[in-house]
C-alpha cells in the first residue's frame, strides 16, 4: 500500500474485497427503494403506448404510482439522515502542531518510511490506546465541532495517542507503538474503504438518530442495515489492521515486541492509579491535575513490588515521550481534566466545586477531607436511626452499636442500607448528576455500584483513621496504587481493613479495639468532622 491508496500488503486484498461487499449491501438497499419507482415507469410506458388500458390496470398503475412515490420520499429521508448525521467522536484533547512539533515530526517521518500519508492532526486521550479518527464528516464542520486541515473534505484521519504512553514511554518505544497505527492512514485513502468505512459510520449514526422523538421509524432500517454488513465490515477492519502491521515490519520491530510490555503494564497502572487515587478525589468535588506524571509513581512502585515487572524503571534514564512536547504540564492537566469527565462525569472546566489537586496536597485535602466527611455521613446515619449519642461524634458510638454477640448483624445491615440510601440520595442531589450539566459526555464507569456492607466497611475504616489522626501519631497519606492510607509513625499500616471487617460482618469489636489500644487512640474521644 502507497500513499496514493494502492492495496498491495498481506490482508489488504481481503479489507478491499469486504469493503465492496459493505457497499454491496448499500446498492442492495438503494435497489430496493428503487424498485417500485422503476415497476410505476414501466407501467406508465405500458399504458401510454395503449398496451395496458383495459382493466384493472389504471388502478394498478395509480397504485404503484402512490406506492413509488410515498417509499421515494421515505428512502430520501432515510438516505438524508444517512448522509448528514454525524457520526460519533471521541473527546480527546487537541494537540496544536506548535504545542508538540517534536512529536509531529516523529509521525510524519514515521509516515515517509513507510510511504502512507501523514495524519493530518494529532490528539490525546486519557486512556492506553492509540488509534486514527476520520474527522471530516461535513456535520461536524457544520457544527463547528471540528476545524482546521483535519476536517476538511479527504484530509487524512486524526491520529489519537493514548497519553499514558507520552509520560511511561520513552521516544523510541513509542515511536515503535505508533508504526503500525500511522500506517493504518495507507488504507484510509483507498476510495472503497473508505466509502465502505463512511457507510457504517453514516448508519450508525441515524441508528442513534432514530432515538430522538419522532424519528423512531430511521432506527429500525438503520440496525437492520448494520447488522446485514457487520461481518463484512468487521472482517475489513482485520484485514486493515494486517495491512497496517505488514506496512510496519520494517520500522523498529524488535523495539516494539519490547515496547508492547510497556503498553500492558501502562495500562495495568493506569488502571490503578484512576480507581484508587483518582476516584476518591473525584468524589470530593476534586480533580487530579497530573494524572499522567502520577502514573510514571505509580508503574515505579508498581516496578518496586512486582518481580514480573522488575528491571522496567532502568528505562527511565532515556528521553521520555513527553519531552517531546512543548509545555508538558499543560497538556497534563487538560488530559487530567477530560479523564475526569470522561470517567466520572465531572464538568468540562475547573470551579469552585470542580478544582484542582497538587499530588503534594492530595493527602491533606482529598485523604483527610474523605474521612472525616465519611465519617460525619456515618454519624448522621446513626442520628437517623436513634442510635443514642454520647458526648460527641466519637468511635465508642460506632462499636457499640456494631457489637452483636450473637453475630446475626442486624444492626450492621440496618445501617448499610441507610448509608447506601443517603450516599444516593447526596449524589442525585448535589453530585455527579447536577456537576456534569449540559457539558455531559459519555460516561465510562470505572467500578461498579459499592454494596451496602461495603460502604459500611470503608465508612468505619474513615472514622477510624480520622479517630488516629486526632488522638494518636498518624497522618494521611497516599499510596499510588492503593490510594489513602493511613500513615503511622511515617509508616503504611495495612492491617486495619480485617480488624474493620470483623465488626462488620460478625459484631466482633475486639481486635479493632486491639489495634486502636496498640496505637493509642482514644475511642472516647470526639472526631473533628467535615
Amino acid at each position: 500500500m502507497s500513499g496514493t491508496g494502492s492495496i498491495v500488503e498481506v490482508g489488504a486484498p481481503s479489507a478491499r474485497s469486504r469493503a465492496l461487499a459493505v457497499l454491496r449491501v448499500r446498492s442492495r438497499a438503494l435497489a430496493l427503494g428503487l424498485l417500485p419507482a422503476a415497476l410505476a415507469v414501466v407501467l406508465l410506458s405500458a399504458r401510454m403506448t395503449g398496451r395496458l388500458a383495459a382493466d384493472p390496470w389504471p388502478l394498478v398503475t395509480l397504485v404503484v404510482c402512490v406506492v413509488a412515490v410515498a417509499v421515494l420520499l421515505v428512502g430520501g429521508v432515510f438516505a438524508a439522515v444517512v448522509l448528514r448525521a454525524g457520526p460519533a467522536l471521541t473527546p480527546t484533547v487537541p494537540l496544536a502542531e506548535s504545542a508538540a512539533p517534536d512529536l509531529y515530526r516523529l509521525v510524519r517521518d514515521l509516515a515517509d518510511r513507510m510511504d502512507v500519508p501523514a495524519p493530518s492532526a494529532i490528539a490525546l486521550t486519557p486512556d492506553c490506546d492509540s488509534w486514527l479518527e476520520d474527522r471530516t464528516h461535513a456535520a461536524h464542520r457544520r457544527g463547528g465541532i471540528t476545524g482546521g486541515r483535519e476536517s476538511e473534505p479527504g484530509a487524512a484521519p486524526v491520529l489519537v495517542i493514548g497519553s499514558p504512553f507520552l509520560w511511561w514511554m520513552r521516544v523510541a518505544e513509542l515511536r515503535a507503538v505508533l508504526a503500525p497505527v500511522v500506517a493504518g492512514t495507507g488504507p484510509s485513502a483507498h476510495p472503497d474503504i473508505a466509502d465502505a468505512r463512511g457507510f457504517v459510520r453514516g448508519l450508525d449514526a441515524a441508528a442513534d438518530v432514530g432515538s430522538r422523538p419522532g424519528l423512531g421509524w430511521i432506527g429500525r432500517p438503520a440496525r437492520l442495515l448494520l447488522r446485514l454488513c457487520q461481518e463484512d465490515a468487521a472482517e475489513m477492519e482485520r484485514g486493515v489492521a494486517a495491512a497496517a502491521s505488514d506496512r510496519a515490519q520494517g520500522v523498529d520491530y524488535g523495539l516494539r515486541i519490547v515496547a508492547q510490555e510497556q503498553v500492558g503494564l501502562a495500562y495495568a497502572g493506569w488502571d490503578r492509579l484512576l480507581t484508587r487515587v483518582a476516584l476518591p478525589a473525584w468524589r470530593m468535588g476534586r480533580w487530579p491535575a497530573h494524572l499522567d506524571a502520577g502514573v510514571v509513581s505509580a508503574l515505579t512502585e508498581l516496578s518496586r513490588r512486582d518481580r514480573l515487572a522488575d528491571g522496567f524503571t532502568s528505562r527511565l534514564g532515556d528521553r521520555p515521550a513527553c519531552d517531546l512536547l512543548e509545555r508538558p504540564g499543560v497538556v497534563d492537566e487538560a488530559a487530567s481534566l477530560l479523564a475526569a469527565r470522561l470517567f466520572h462525569g465531572g464538568p468540562a472546566e475547573a470551579g469552585p466545586d470542580w478544582s484542582p489537586v497538587d499530588w503534594a496536597a492530595y493527602p491533606e485535602e482529598v485523604v483527610d477531607r474523605k474521612w472525616r466527611a465519611e465519617a460525619a455521613r456515618l454519624h448522621a446515619a446513626l442520628d437517623a436511626l436513634a442510635v443514642p449519642a454520647g458526648p460527641g461524634p466519637t468511635l465508642d458510638r460506632v462499636l457499640g452499636h456494631l457489637t452483636d454477640a450473637a453475630g446475626e448483624g442486624a444492626a450492621a445491615e440496618a445501617l448499610a442500607g441507610r448509608l447506601s440510601g443517603d450516599l444516593a440520595r447526596q449524589e442525585r442531589s448535589g453530585g455527579a448528576a447536577v456537576a456534569r450539566g449540559v457539558d455531559a459526555v459519555p460516561l465510562f464507569p470505572l467500578q461498579p455500584p459499592r454494596s451496602g456492607r461495603d460502604l459500611l466497611a470503608d465508612h468505619v475504616t474513615a472514622l477510624v483513621c480520622a479517630a488516629a489522626v486526632d488522638s494518636a501519631d498518624a497522618a494521611p497519606g497516599l499510596d499510588w496504587l492503593d490510594g489513602p492510607v493511613l500513615l503511622v509513625g511515617g509508616e503504611r499500616r495495612a492491617d486495619l481493613a480485617p480488624r474493620v471487617l470483623s465488626l462488620v460482618e460478625d459484631g466482633d469489636p475486639e481486635p479493632l479495639r486491639d489495634w486502636l489500644a496498640e496505637l493509642g487512640v482514644r475511642p472516647e474521644k470526639p472526631v473533628r468532622l467535615v
